[in-house]
């Protein structure tokens, strides 16, 4: 007997609904399957998105506001049209199975298991998201259209599946980074808890907001850069080992570390996410300084790469 039917077994033994044990029990056993691609606290496609799904999965990503220790999964219909409860389940049957899906998985892991599972189609008869722990079927909120319950998921993910623990500086680093990225990918503003955002609560990490713009910048340069080394090095000069130590490479390093760094607070500005013109005398000489000190520090990030 495998882990999964252990735990099944262990809930059935404890009286609770075998039904919603063994519905809870397969949406575990599926998301194993996913945790290769999925990363904390951060809403994560399964399999690429063909176009068509791109707007569901933006307008999803503006609304599933996760901690930093959640799991969660977006499924397109190529994947969520293969995950249907049973039909001896009924109240937890929302769409029809000839019917594109959309569904979105979300688990917060613990000494007990807390599962949403969202059915977010416009085509489902009965959009919604069902929560279960443990094996027990917990509740379920039911709307009546596809924007309800997108607009919902906010309410519902931080009622019912965020952690509840003291946040570290970690945390609120994570959050913010990942609220920061569903922005810049949404084009427009997301939802946010301002008490777990040290962009918008600088007390949380002890400093100031112009410092926490900047540290936040870059740590956004530094994740895509991890992401994708190449795309960055592909815009430096070719230097053979001789000439690696040139001026000219210094320049271009600094060159590119600004266009970056200057995209991003322009996405900043166009979104009016911080408000620039209420800066005091010494917070614009702070912006200056910070600006100066953040494109040095990528400088140097880029001045490491190796290239061929």
């Amino acid at each position: 007997m495998d882990q999964m039917q252990a735990k099944t077994s262990q809930w059935i033994d404890e009286k609770k609904d075998p039904r919603s044990a063994r519905w809870q029990a397969g949406l575990e056993n599926i998301m194993e399957l996913f945790l290769p691609v999925l990363e904390k606290g951060r809403l994560t496609p399964i399999r690429p998105l063909e176009e068509k799904d791109i707007s569901i999965f933006k307008s999803a990503l503006e609304r599933v506001d996760l901690s930093p220790g959640l799991l969660a999964a977006f499924l397109p219909p190529s994947v969520a049209n293969l995950i249907l409860p049973p039909d001896s389940v009924q109240e937890l049957i929302r769409i029809d199975k000839e019917k594109p899906s959309y569904k979105i998985l979300i688990l917060r892991p613990g000494k007990e298991n807390r599962f949403l599972c969202a059915e977010i189609s416009e085509h489902a008869h009965r959009p919604g998201v069902d929560i279960f722990q443990s094996g027990a079927f917990l509740g379920n909120f039911d709307y009546e259209t596809q924007d309800i319950c997108i607009m919902e998921l906010t309410k519902i993910v931080r009622a019912h599946a965020w952690e509840k623990y003291k946040w570290q500086y970690k945390d609120y680093m994570a959050y913010t980074l990942a609220w920061f990225e569903r922005i810049a990918f949404v084009g427009k503003a997301v939802s946010v808890d301002k008490n777990h955002s040290f962009f918008h609560n600088p007390t949380l990490i002890k400093t100031n907001r112009v410092d926490a713009l900047f540290l936040l910048l870059y740590e956004v340069l530094l994740l895509r850069f991890k992401e994708d080394p190449k795309g960055f090095s592909s815009a430096l000069p070719k230097t053979d080992e001789a000439t690696a130590n040139t001026e000219a490479r210094t320049l271009a390093c600094k060159s590119i570390s600004e266009s970056y760094l200057l995209n991003l607070l322009s996405l900043v500005k166009d979104l009016d996410l911080l408000d620039f013109k209420n800066f005091t005398n010494a917070e614009n000489h702070g912006f200056d300084i910070e600006f100066k000190r953040t494109v040095e520090k990528f400088s140097a990030v880029l001045y490491k790469i190796e290239l061929p």
